[in-house]
């Protein structure tokens, strides 16, 4: 069997197993080759940018499902106008404000609020979590093949990136890691 006619995408390109800072690295797509040092430098404050933008998907999903959290319980515990005993208007007018009803509802019992874990499903909330989560997910991805190049330009700045967007956006989401 001759191997010589096997096909590759590109002779002579390697990945360099170590951690370098000269360029020449793929950057997630092919036309994406940085080579020369201001090349790398602009990819370097890209991916800067793009992790510090990670962050601040993570913080924004942490209050929005807070808040979405909470009005999941809310919806769960809103009193109900069916149930309950009706009584007669109490004036005696005959007026079609005496024509309605009033429905007597027991306040819900708010200790319950915390016992429950799950907020119920709300197609306004769960649909957009799960689009979040998925950008987030891509972004992590993106990061992660940046620094597989073993590139340590690379490796620093979304290490820095991560770290500041931690320091500007990590109080306002509820601690998760991504």
């Amino acid at each position: 069997m001759d191997m010589s006619d096997s096909s590759t995408i590109d002779e002579g390109v390697s990945m360099i197993p170590f951690f370098h800072f000269y360029g020449g690295d793929y950057l997630i797509f092919k036309a994406w080759r940085p080579v020369s040092a201001g090349a790398v430098a602009g990819a370097c404050i890209g991916l800067f940018f793009l992790a510090l933008f990670d962050r601040w998907v993570s913080a924004t999903r942490g209050v929005l499902e807070n808040r979405w959290r909470h009005r999941g319980l809310s919806l769960t515990f809103q009193p109900s106008r069916t149930p309950g005993k009706i009584s007669p208007s109490p004036s005696n007018e005959t007026s079609e404000k005496s024509l309605y009803m009033k429905a007597e509802v027991p306040l819900p019992n708010y200790q319950s609020i915390s016992t429950r874990t799950i907020p119920p499903f709300v197609f306004a909330h769960d649909v957009p979590r799960g689009c979040i989560h998925a950008a987030q997910a891509l972004l992590a991805y993106i990061l992660m093949l940046a620094v597989m190049t073993f590139n340590a330009a690379y490796l620093i700045s979304v290490v820095l990136g991560l770290g500041i967007g931690e320091v500007i956006f990590g109080r306002m989401g509820n601690g998760r890691i991504h």
